[in-house]
């Protein structure tokens, strides 16, 4: 990986840290899908009193015995949902943000390597080929997700979105700098033309 690879992978990760920024804090897209509890202190009263450790709780329980069919009709019947609980969190904002600048800076050096594979000659060729990467990057986890879990679809979609719009962003930088447009590669040497044969010595 050649520096102006690197470099389009740094900045690409900058545009998409910047767009993630924009993403959650100017428009709608972090927040879609989110509500608050209203009445919420029965209910963290009940989380105090009943649950000890941080995890990931699925209610209801299937209980032993059950089968598939079973526990189907009984989430039918009721509520039913996945809680993420702590008992207490040192949650640090700063460490929070330097996380997800290294997560995008991973992903975005990752795909300005990969265009740097390519002979893409365009700069919609490029932009195209991050587009589908970030394609890939969004369905990956948001769609089994909802799948499984239930995420509610406006959620689902606006984190697809979001992940999507990131690689674009990177994309146009990776597209500006013709990063995979043969700059890159090394060029693939001609075929060597075989020389012809000498002349045969003649005879005294």
């Amino acid at each position: 990986m050649n520096k102006r690879v690197v470099l389009a992978g740094v900045l690409g990760a900058v545009a998409m840290f910047l767009w993630t920024f924009v993403a959650h804090m100017v428009t709608p897209l972090g927040e879609a899908g989110v509500r608050q509890i209203d009445n919420e202190q029965p209910l963290l009263s009940a989380m105090q009193s009943t649950l000890s450790a941080h995890g990931i709780y699925l209610f209801p329980k299937m209980a032993p015995g059950m089968d598939q069919a079973q526990y189907g009709k009984q989430i039918a019947s009721g509520p039913s949902g996945m809680l993420i609980y702590f008992p207490k969190r040192d949650f640090s904002f700063g460490q929070a943000l330097a996380i997800e600048f290294c997560t995008e800076l991973l992903q975005a050096l990752v795909a300005a390597w990969l265009l740097s594979l390519t002979r893409i000659g365009t700069f919609a060729g490029r932009l195209g080929f991050y587009a589908l990467l970030g394609l890939i990057a969004a369905v990956a986890t948001n769609v089994s997700y909802a799948n499984w879990y239930g995420f509610p679809l406006i959620y689902t979609s606006a984190y697809m979105l979001t992940n999507w719009m990131g690689y674009l962003c990177a994309g146009l930088v990776a597209a500006a700098m013709k990063i995979g447009a043969g700059v890159n590669a090394s060029p693939i040497p001609a075929p060597m033309r075989s020389r012809p044969a000498p002349a045969p010595a003649e005879s005294r």
